[in-house]
């Protein structure tokens, strides 16, 4: 299968999925897309613009008459909650609007969603969409930009939103769909096996959180693993998945390059120098039998299922994590940002509300997007636990923190969107997954490791993805 890859926009984001087809446009560098992209929103942040304390609804259309409206239908998809709260959105808008006539349409879960939109299935009018669906998306010409309509609606795109967020779902000097939700990896662990003020007390490097020190170094990491690990209670410290979106932030805090390119990579660079020499320090604990799972416990049961049991100190996650965690009678955990190596940085899921090209009536649909936009809108759903939203009053708020529940230290979650890193936008993320796992499990799991041999047979295996045209090319026999 040949899978070709668009640029990206910006290097504080990661993570990409898309789809299987052929497809390349031209590089957009992140500095045009800043450029392009402030100077298309200028008018949002000058004197007069919409307050986001003004109440969620829409600015009606300016016309001498009122047109009629036309039923639209908003797609989601999430955890039941969740989807319950943005109904209420939904209930809401109908209730004030007068063009108020839109319609849920709940996915399961947002493969459910994609899968059906593949098949041929009608797009909603607006619906949320992972940035890993984005070059999709626009190569099949099913959405329309959003940044003039809501430029004309006065929406706060200065102080509302991070700029990072906002280059995340920008392309062609664009802004083609509004970032809604931006939840990094960060990492949950056991308060009853991973104490770090004891740790501190028995001359151990930990983090001191009494002082409000929530960053970490790897080797701090690594002596919250050996902690954890305790034979007698059959504890193990730390698993951390076989996957490329798994090691990315400790290659990328490692300063090493995931991709020989990020706007138009044709092979992955583990074997690059600094790559190799992260993936050496970070294998050294990952590799470690004492302290991660095994094979055989692996086979009992997921390493999430032996974190809810309270047998394993770490795993990695993101913030839809807690409202399940929340549920586990005894559990008591927290969460801390993406151990450091050389630096910050992390991954992350991304997702934006996206207008459909083909909606009846792009006005109308606009006008929904900036109530679903809207901070008391945004609270409602954040609420449920499942959301680090891209709304920055609404991030730094109560509502999300909600101080008096695990995780204690919810601003991880924000501050980690800092040191954020997105991998190029490729049209089969998961091809790519596929076809180099065999080579990341022999990396975590191998008794003998040849690190050089290992890395450069999983860039062999990536170029057969992202380039397979120079890689059907051979000499002739002469």
């Amino acid at each position: 299968m040949q899978v070709r890859v668009r640029s990206t926009t910006s290097d504080e984001y990661a993570g990409t999925r898309g789809r299987a087809r052929r497809f390349r446009r031209p590089a957009v560098r992140t500095v045009v897309a800043a450029t392009v992209l402030t100077l298309a929103l200028a008018g949002c942040t000058s004197e007069g613009g919409a307050s986001r304390d003004a109440t969620p609804s829409p600015t009606p259309v300016s016309e001498s008459t009122t047109p009629p409206t036309t039923p639209l239908t908003f797609g989601v998809y999430g955890p039941r909650d969740e989807v319950a709260a943005l109904q209420g959105v939904v209930e809401n808008y109908n209730s004030i609007s007068d063009n108020g006539d839109v319609e849920v349409r709940p996915w399961r879960d947002h493969d459910s969603l994609v899968a059906d939109l593949e098949s041929g299935e009608d797009l909603p009018d607006v619906f949320m969409a992972s940035r890993d669906d984005l070059a999709w998306l626009q190569e099949q010409e099913l959405i329309q930009p959003v940044d003039e309509l809501l430029d004309e609606r006065g929406v706060d795109f200065g102080d509302g939103y991070s700029r990072d967020a906002l280059l995340a779902f920008s392309d062609d000097n664009r802004l083609q769909c509004m970032p809604y939700g931006v939840s990094p990896m960060v990492i949950y662990y056991n308060k009853e096996l991973i104490d770090f003020a004891k740790m501190i007390r028995r001359g151990l490097d930990a983090p001191d959180l009494s002082e409000g020190d929530t960053r970490w170094s790897f080797d701090q990491f690594a002596a919250a693993a050996g902690f954890a690990t305790r034979p007698r209670r059959q504890t193990r410290g730390v698993h951390v998945e076989p996957t490329l979106r798994s090691l990315a932030p400790f290659v990328y805090s490692g300063d090493g390059p995931l991709f020989d390119d990020d706007e138009q990579p044709t092979s992955l660079s583990l074997s690059d120098d600094d790559t190799r020499a992260a993936l050496e320090r970070t294998l050294e604990l990952l590799r470690d039998p004492h302290l991660t799972l095994t094979d055989k416990q692996l086979a009992r049961a997921t390493p999430l299922q032996w974190f809810k049991r309270g047998r394993l100190g770490m795993i990695e996650g993101y913030r839809s994590l807690v409202p399940e965690l929340r549920t586990i009678q005894g559990l008591e955990f927290d969460v801390m940002p993406m151990p450091s190596l050389d630096g910050a940085a992390t991954v992350g899921e991304i997702t934006g509300l996206c207008l459909s090209a083909a909606t009846a009536s792009s006005a109308q649909a606009a006008d929904f997007l900036v109530h679903a936009l809207s901070t008391p809108s945004v609270t409602r759903v954040t609420r449920t636990g499942y959301l680090v939203p891209a709304n920055l009053e609404v991030a730094l708020s109560d509502d999300f923190l909600q101080r008096g529940r695990s995780p204690q230290h919810s601003e991880v979650f924000t501050t980690s969107v800092r040191s954020m890193r997105l991998m190029p936008l490729m049209e089969s993320y998961a091809a790519l997954e596929k076809a180099v796992a065999p080579r990341l499990r022999e990396l975590l799991s191998v008794p003998i490791l040849d690190l050089d041999a290992l890395t450069e047979a999983t860039d062999e295996a990536s170029r057969r993805v992202l380039a397979p045209e120079t890689e059907s090319e051979s000499p002739s026999p002469e």
